[in-house]
């Protein structure tokens, strides 16, 4: 006869059990909450939208998180350059009255502004945590910019990582990336790179300003304009852990 331990016979011990080990197996994730920021709602304002996530640990990297995040929302929004914008208020009234100047100057001539930024993590483990930004903004013109900014943080050192931070043979996944690319974007391996129209500088392959981790692998993304025309749209190259781990500092069990 096989004996079962006493909690195996009663449910809310055995519910008890399972939580702690779904606790045990996240304890090492960070805790955010959402913040939802919005301009004013008048006639003579801008659309703006705001959704992000807000780190709430008291440690470093969760401060690193949430002035990583600050800092992209000011540079998006902040179109008065004589003024010195350190938060996100002031970057939505410098977005909200700059508008507004434009719109008394020109009232038969300016179209509504826009912008819509979401955000949210994509890939945590003990080592590295991956947010990503999205950003479209409307300010006059035939259309609107989108775009896709990759940060990429350490949570054992608290810092924000650069792209070259996340390789240790930078070259090497670079040339692999490049045939990756000739690949699906149907180029010739022996031929000039920009040869099917891309428009990459000095007809050399670079990689994408953007790099990021996310479940299935590295994400490279090249936004409107970086090495195409804006009809083309941005380019994704996607790359799984197991083709990748040998060029990086941090590995990822596929």
């Amino acid at each position: 006869m096989t004996l079962k331990p006493h909690f195996m016979k009663n449910p809310l011990c055995l519910l008890l059990v399972l939580l702690l080990t779904i606790g045990c197996e996240n304890e090492g994730n960070l805790t955010f909450e959402p913040l939802q920021l919005t301009g004013d709602t008048c006639k003579e304002c801008p659309k703006i939208e705001i959704n992000i996530p807000r780190a709430l640990d008291e440690t470093a990297v969760a401060r690193a998180i949430n002035s990583a995040l600050e800092e992209e929302l000011i540079a998006l929004l902040s179109f008065d350059g004589e003024l010195e914008i350190d938060n996100m208020d002031d970057a939505i009234t410098s977005f909200t009255n700059s508008f507004k100047e434009l719109k008394t100057k020109f009232p038969d001539e300016t179209v509504g502004w826009e912008a819509e930024v979401n955000s949210e993590v994509v890939y945590e483990d003990d080592n590295i945590l991956t947010l990503i930004f999205n950003a479209y903004t409307f300010t006059g013109g035939a259309h609107g910019y989108g775009s896709t900014t990759f940060l990429n943080f350490d949570k054992r050192k608290g810092v924000e990582l650069e792209n070259w931070e996340l390789f240790e043979d930078m070259e090497g996944f670079q040339k692999f990336a490049e045939t990756k690319f000739r690949i699906q974007e149907d180029i010739p391996q022996n031929e000039n790179i920009n040869i099917t129209g891309f428009m990459f500088e000095r007809d050399i392959f670079h990689l994408a300003e953007n790099i990021g981790y996310t479940k299935d692998g590295i994400q490279l993304i090249y936004n409107q304009y970086e090495v195409a025309s804006y009809a083309d749209g941005p380019k994704t190259l996607a790359l799984s852990y197991q083709e990748v781990n040998k060029y990086l500092k941090r590995i990822v069990k596929p």
